[in-house]
């Protein structure tokens, strides 16, 4: 039972030492700190914002800051620029602990187990004496100007030798920079002068600017009325032409609705051309039918009292051949002249009536063919008719101009004179039968013979 309590008692011992041993060996190390274990191995372990184990007795842990640390560096006596001013400059500093296993190698070498302030305090010398190397370099307005480019010219020149050591310069900011003669504050002032003045040519500047723009918006809103103007001159101009378009062709279809007019209107007169002239051929032919009758009816009278009315009837069908041709011929002109008349007055309403007075000519030039082809139809019997209807008046007139000789003086010792002055009468007959012959063609001699010729209608 001893035993067993003892056996007992060790393994609750083991355990409570294997439990201490754990606690004192694990270690867990911040973000900002970092926990470097040496001893046993040669590289020493490091853990930064993790946990490890070492082997109490016989590995140490040491800590090594590796946060951010701020480093004020004063010029404590004054330090002279380029061009021989003396100034006094407050800066500061933005530094940490390089993250590399070189840099924290160099760093815990030269740092190990310090507090920021006391590396800061390490540091501030080194970066003091950057600062001044730099500051004799620039010149008093160069240095005021560009402060970014002083501050990272005094970066540039201490980052190696805060290398040297694992440290990394994140920042160097110009807090103040003050000169014993305050030569800053003077060239504030001339820099304020000269920026009053660069405003004043810039307010200038401007002012003239603003009265180019002015007009030139000026001119810009002339030159968009003159266009405006332009333009509705030329929508004006646009809008008569078109309305004359408009009319011209409105004129036209007038015009061509005034003559379709015109020569429907024609062709309804060449229409009652055509009937009056079929009309008139008709009455033609059945006059020409009577007449042959009546001819059939008084050829026997005629040939009784054809010689005894010889000469008057050859004087009147003279006259009355005479008088039918002046009546034809004043009908052709007046007809002529109608035609013309008729023609100049459309004519006058344009070259779209042309085909109207064609038309119109046509009607009556085809109504007297007709009217000529009736004449050549008429045959001998209603020459006869008609020439038969004006001999009495052609004898009669003869007759009259006989009766009118009051008396007659005869010369000779013959009877010849006598017998001349019987046969006058016969004479004066055979003469106006010749002068029918002469204009109609038509011999009356030789009727009975049948070859007396042809008429000669267009006479």
């Amino acid at each position: 039972m001893e035993i067993l309590l003892l056996k007992a008692g060790a393994v609750v011992g083991m355990v409570i030492f294997l439990a201490w041993l754990i606690k004192v060996s694990y270690v867990k190390a911040p973000p900002d700190t970092a926990y470097i274990i040496s001893g046993l191995s040669r590289e020493p372990r490091v853990l930064v914002g993790k946990g490890g184990f070492r082997i109490p007795f016989f590995e140490r842990i040491d800590e090594l800051y590796q946060g951010q640390i701020s480093v004020d560096i004063k010029t404590n006596k004054s330090v002279p620029t380029n061009d021989f001013i003396n100034v006094n400059i407050d800066a500061v500093a933005k530094i940490c602990v390089i993250q590399t296993p070189e840099g924290m190698r160099l760093a815990a070498k030269n740092f190990l187990n310090l507090q920021p302030g006391e590396i800061a305090d390490e540091l501030t010398a080194s970066l003091e004496g950057n600062m001044r190397e730099i500051v004799g370099t620039l010149e008093l307005k160069k240095l005021n100007i560009d402060r970014d480019g002083f501050s990272n010219q005094v970066v540039e020149k201490a980052d190696k030798d805060m290398q040297k050591l694992g440290i990394c310069i994140l920042s160097c900011n110009i807090q103040n920079i003050t000169d014993e003669q305050d030569l800053i504050k003077d060239l504030g002032a001339d820099n304020t002068w000269k920026i009053k003045k660069d405003a004043a040519n810039q307010r200038s500047i401007a002012e003239r600017e603003i009265k180019v723009v002015s007009a030139e918006n000026e001119k810009i809103a002339n030159d968009a009325w003159v266009a405006s103007q332009t333009e509705i001159a030329i929508k004006k101009n646009d809008l008569a032409i078109k309305q004359a378009e408009l009319k011209k062709i409105s004129d036209n279809k007038q015009a061509e609705a005034d003559a379709a007019y015109q020569i429907q209107q024609n062709e309804q007169k060449k229409t009652i051309n055509e009937k009056e002239v079929e009309a008139d051929i008709a009455r033609t032919l059945k006059q020409q039918e009577l007449t042959q009758q009546r001819v059939k009816v008084s050829r026997n009278e005629l040939e009784a009292e054809v010689n005894n009315r010889a000469d008057a009837d050859k004087y009147q069908a003279v006259r009355s051949a005479e008088a039918e041709m002046e009546q034809r011929k004043r009908l052709a002109e007046a007809l002529k002249y109608e035609a013309e008349q008729e023609a100049a007055a459309i004519k006058a309403k344009g070259d779209a009536q042309a085909y109207a007075i064609k038309a119109q000519g046509e009607a009556e030039a085809q109504a007297m063919e007709r009217k000529a082809e009736a004449y050549r139809k008429y045959n001998d019997a209603a020459i006869i008719q008609m020439v038969i209807e004006k001999l009495p008046e052609m004898t009669d007139s003869v007759a009259k101009q006989v009766s009118a000789i009051d008396s007659v003086n005869i010369y000779g010792t013959d009877a010849s004179g006598v017998s001349r002055l019987t046969s006058t009468g016969p004479v004066i007959i055979k003469q106006v039968l010749d002068l029918v012959k002469d204009v109609t063609g038509f011999d009356m001699t030789k009727r009975k013979e049948g070859n007396a010729g042809p008429v000669k209608v267009e006479k």
